[in-house]
């Protein structure tokens, strides 16, 4: 009987006979081949042999350079790695970085509101057509708000902000440098969509502040907005009076870039709200409108926005009308003046919301803030027709009585629902952009129609 170890070893024995047969190059072959390739490797120091194989490999530099230069933007500086089991704390100074590049991404926006008349000029056309690049760029920033700030709730926060923030510093410099007014437009709208940046780091705050310190934490970034607005159109205003008007274009690029250096170093790169998928764009986009018919605190929160905002754009919108008639005859520079109104929703907001809406209920700085507007309205439509007072005192209380509202509004609906943060604000954001919309058309029109009286009450 044959013995099965044997009968096993045989076929190995085979195989290795016949490969020892093929396989062995002789002595001289050996010799021969070693010289060869010693002689290429001395003459070409970018050649390279393998263990697996004596034939030469050359080094491919060329695939090696491009990998490092594709690596080195995705490279994460050491204060921005983040570490799950030592996340990063949320501190004051991560709260004013993110204040910073609130400030300085929606002053996008507002950067040619001061300087349509001298846009108008460089590109040969009319005032109304002129008029069309801001109307385009809000209107590119409501298709931001809309198409890409739920993303949010999909994607890493870092990448995704970094990516918005470097696009629209790209874009930008068509606008410093195109003598062509349809590109100017068309960037002008793509752009607006880009700079949706605030609205993506609202919900961040939210996920990141500590519950206790919510509402003064959004506080500090809604600042950070309004001083954006303010800084845009007053800067802008200065720097077109001495000054060629595509310099506030260069400004806003630099602006663009330094907030785009600071959140890659210090902006830690979170994880995703939803890691493991399982929800497409289109569902992502349903939700929102889902979230209006089955939440009754963002659609009571929605409603309070769309009143708000309706109030404020009406008022902001009219008031120049208002001032440069009789009897007060301001003249725009004096009119410009009123917009400094809002350093005192800046520097009261951050110090009401620690006190008041951290501590309390933020119904509780809803129902303060609409109580503050109220008042205010009420003595603008007795005095404001003929005392300077009346839309001094409705400007402040306008502006106060909103901020405090919106601020209560966010830190209440930001706890609806944690996964969904972005597409909660882009509900919230829908309903308060469309009373803006809504207040700029009714004020004009009641404002014909009453004078002062209208503008008031409105």
């Amino acid at each position: 009987m044959t013995d099965p170890i044997q009968t096993h070893r045989i076929p190995d024995s085979d195989k290795d006979d016949k490969v020892d047969v093929l396989l062995p190059p002789s002595r001289t072959d050996t010799d021969s081949s070693s010289s060869q390739t010693d002689a290429a490797a001395a003459a070409a120091p970018n050649i390279t042999t393998t263990q697996e194989s004596n034939h030469p490999v050359p080094r491919k530099w060329w695939k090696r350079l491009c990998k490092k230069t594709w690596n080195h933007p995705l490279w994460t500086p050491p204060p921005a790695r983040y570490d799950p089991l030592n996340p990063p704390k949320f501190t004051i100074w991560t709260n004013i970085l993110y204040a910073f590049a609130a400030c300085f991404t929606v002053s996008n926006l507002y950067w040619n509101q001061a300087v349509l008349n001298r846009i108008a000029a460089t590109f040969a056309v009319s005032f109304e057509r002129a008029s069309s690049v801001a109307t385009l760029m809000q209107a590119g920033y409501a298709a931001g708000l809309l198409f890409l700030c739920p993303l949010g709730d999909l994607f890493p926060r870092r990448p995704f902000i970094l990516g918005l923030v470097w696009l629209t510093a790209a874009l930008w410099i068509v606008l410093c440098v195109t003598q062509n007014f349809e590109v100017f437009c068309g960037v002008s709208f793509v752009t607006g969509a880009t700079t949706v940046t605030p609205q993506l780091l609202l919900p961040l705050v939210g996920d990141l502040a500590p519950p206790n310190r919510r509402a003064s934490s959004l506080a500090v970034v809604v600042s950070g907005l309004s001083l954006g607005l303010l800084v845009a159109r007053v800067l802008a205003g200065i720097m077109a009076n001495y000054t060629e008007w595509r310099n506030i274009y260069w400004f806003g690029l630099a602006v663009q870039v330094v907030v785009g250096v600071l959140l890659w170093i210090w902006m830690p790169g979170y994880p995703s709200k939803n890691p493991e998928g399982g929800i497409n764009y289109a569902r992502l986009l349903g939700t929102i409108a889902h979230l209006f018919v089955t939440e009754p605190l963002l659609v009571q929160t929605a409603l309070v926005a769309f009143l708000l905002s309706a109030t404020f754009t009406s008022y902001w919108t009219t008031l120049s009308f208002l001032l440069s008639q009789p009897p007060y005859g301001y003249s725009s520079l004096a009119i410009g003046m009123f917009g400094l109104m809002g350093i005192v929703v800046m520097l009261t907001a951050p110090w009401y919301s620690r006190k008041v809406i951290d501590r309390v209920a933020p119904l509780f700085s809803a129902i303060v803030g609409l109580s503050v507007e109220l008042v205010g309205l009420i003595i603008g439509t007795s005095i404001g027709s003929f005392n300077v007072a009346g839309p001094v005192i409705q400007g402040l209380a306008i502006d106060v009585g909103s901020q405090f509202t919106q601020i209560g509004n966010r830190a209440a609906i930001y706890g609806i629902r944690p996964d969904a943060r972005n597409r909660v604000n882009t509900a919230y954001m829908i309903a308060a952009f469309s009373g803006q919309l809504t207040g700029t058309a009714v004020g004009n029109r009641l404002y014909a129609l009453g004078g002062a009286m209208n503008f008031a009450s409105t």
